[in-house]
């Protein structure tokens, strides 16, 4: 099993946090891979559910949070 680090975007409306995860990837046929273990499920969820209330300071502690313009409409 590898683990490596990469960044998920979560986006609510028009804010967006970036979340640093770490993801396991199996090497092996017929497995469900890449994945996300438990901690890091709980932690992206916690980001969606704090913009979802709109805790923007909240969702701010698991990454970079970011306001999404329009640029056009």
């Amino acid at each position: 099993m590898i683990k490596e680090n990469r960044t998920e975007l979560i986006r609510v409306g028009n804010h967006a946090v970036e979340v640093p995860v770490e993801v396991m990837i199996e090497e092996c046929e017929g497995g469900w891979s890449p994945y996300f273990s438990l901690e890091e499920a709980k932690k992206l969820e916690n980001v969606r559910m704090a913009l979802q209330r709109g805790d923007l300071a909240e969702a701010a502690k698991y990454g970079l949070l970011f306001e999404l313009l329009p640029i056009s409409a």
